[in-house]
């Protein structure tokens, strides 16, 4: 009977979750998707849990680790929905795809992205917005400069990305470790840094 009962009140959070997503990005500012979408989750999780607070199904215990696989599940759905359609090249590309006719020629991929996926996503001004919000970096006199905290996240990015991405990856029929190094190649451009 408890299991029903989870069952319902998940279903419960489910759909609060969805109405709550709904009326922020219908009636709302929204300042980044990502943590617009988790605060929707965790005020959910809450009214879900305070709905299950008069229960006597389930012990106080029990009623908080609903609560935690509540605000886990909204994590997942931030992530899993609305941050991956507002972020995902793979979806640019099916939806480009779409848009065409159902075909691009292979050798003109690259025109697409950088003549078409940028100015159509504003994708500079979405990352660094998101930036900004997130603390990792500053915009002072036309310099983006990283923070503390923007320097140990990507210290931490570049450690993760040398030591734990795959080191033979299939990229386009071949297996390479560029994808562990992206930078091993750069070209040395000295005038975009700030003075």
């Amino acid at each position: 009977m408890k299991i029903l009962r989870a069952l319902a009140a998940s279903l419960l959070f489910a759909i609060l979750l969805l109405a709550t997503y709904y009326v922020h990005i219908r009636f709302f500012t929204v300042n980044v998707v990502f943590y617009a979408a988790i605060a929707d989750g965790v005020i959910a999780a809450l009214l879900t849990g305070l709905v299950m607070s008069g229960s006597r199904s389930f012990n106080g215990f029990e009623k908080l680790l609903l609560v935690v696989i509540w605000i886990l599940s909204g994590y997942a759905f931030a992530i899993s929905v609305p941050t991956v359609l507002d972020r995902s090249l793979s979806f640019y590309i099916l939806e480009k795809l779409q848009q065409r006719g159902g075909g691009i020629q292979q050798s003109r991929f690259a025109d697409v992205f950088t003549k078409e996926y940028l100015k159509e996503h504003r994708l500079v001004d979405v990352r660094l917005t998101e930036q900004l919000q997130s603390g990792t970096i500053v915009i002072h006199d036309g310099c983006v400069k990283l923070t503390e905290k923007g320097q140990r996240l990507a210290a931490a990015s570049r450690y993760f990305r040398q030591n734990f991405l795959p080191k033979q990856r299939l990229l386009m029929g071949q297996y390479s470790s560029d994808l562990t190094d992206p930078f091993r190649n750069s070209a040395d451009i000295s005038d975009y840094k700030c003075q």
